[in-house]
C-alpha cells in the first residue's frame, strides 16, 4: 500500500508552520510551533511506518503482516520530548512575563556587538592585546 499523501501533505504543512512560529520573538507563539512542528514529525513518522498491520508478537501474527514497532517508539519518543521542551519553553515565558511583563526575547548585547564587529571585520579589543608565542600558546601581555 502506498504512502497516504494526504498525511504527507499534512505532516509538511505542520513542520512548516511550526517553524515559521518558532522564529517568532514571543515566546508563546514559540511554544506552539514547537507543539505544531512535534505533531508534523509524528505524522511522517505514520506515514514511514507504512501499513497498518498486526500487533508485533511472534506466534500470534505472520512475520508477512506484522507492523513495525519502531516507528510507534519514536512518535512515543517524540512525544515526550515535546512534552518537556514545552514545559520548559512554558516557563521561561512564565518568568519572563513576571520580570518584564511580556513574552518576547529580548535582544542579546553581546550578540549584536559581536555581529558589528564582523560586518566591519575587526576583532576584538582583547583578541588583538593578546601576544602568541612561537609554539601558539597564549600569552598574556601586560
Amino acid at each position: 500500500m502506498p504512502a497516504n499523501l494526504t498525511l504527507a501533505i499534512v505532516g509538511g504543512a505542520l513542520i512548516a508552520c511550526g517553524v515559521y512560529l518558532i522564529t517568532e520573538r514571543s515566546l508563546s507563539r514559540i511554544l506552539i510551533g514547537v507543539v505544531l512542528s512535534s505533531n508534523g514529525v509524528s505524522a511522517l513518522f505514520l506515514v514511514a511506518s507504512g501499513a497498518a498491520g498486526g500487533p508485533a508478537l511472534i506466534g500470534l501474527t505472520p512475520k508477512a503482516e506484522m507492523s513495525d514497532p519502531l516507528p510507534q517508539a519514536m512518535v512515543l519518543t517524540a512525544i515526550v520530548i515535546t512534552l518537556s521542551v514545552a514545559a520548559f519553553v512554558m516557563t521561561m515565558a512564565y518568568r519572563s512575563f513576571q520580570i518584564n511583563g511580556h513574552d518576547e526575547v529580548q535582544d542579546d548585547i553581546e550578540d549584536a556587538r559581536i555581529s558589528e564587529l564582523a560586518r566591519s571585520d575587526a576583532a576584538s579589543a582583547s583578541y588583538e592585546d593578546m601576544q602568541f608565542s612561537d609554539t601558539g600558546e597564549d600569552v598574556v601581555s601586560e
